[in-house]
């Protein structure tokens, strides 16, 4: 099995350090994503509706990316694994057991 950039996904022998490495970069992709959505939202709203810029970039931009993220991150626990990419990754990181050692 192979991750999104093409390399071998990490498994059960993989370096502790290699996957904690590994699930930062896709915490962080899954979390910038929804960010970047609802930031582009509320870019293109400010040219459709009369609403003050502040509140625009202040309440729509995180409310879009929090709904963004939910609504895929259900579809992907609920339908399918497959609509995680459109999170940014297929697949959530997955961290090590409460109480594993750090390699």
């Amino acid at each position: 099995m192979s991750n999104n950039l093409g390399r071998p996904a990490p498994d059960a022998n993989t370096p502790t350090s290699v996957r904690s490495s590994v699930n930062l970069y896709v915490s962080l992709l899954r979390t910038g994503v929804p960010a970047l959505v609802g930031w582009l939202v509320a870019v293109a709203a400010r040219y459709g509706l009369n609403i003050d810029p502040g509140a625009l970039d202040g309440v729509l931009a995180p409310t879009v990316g929090f709904g963004y993220y939910a609504v895929f991150r259900l579809a992907e626990h609920l339908v399918s694994p497959r609509w995680g990419w459109l999170l940014g990754y297929a697949k959530p990181p997955a961290y090590p057991e409460k109480g594993s050692s750090r390699g």
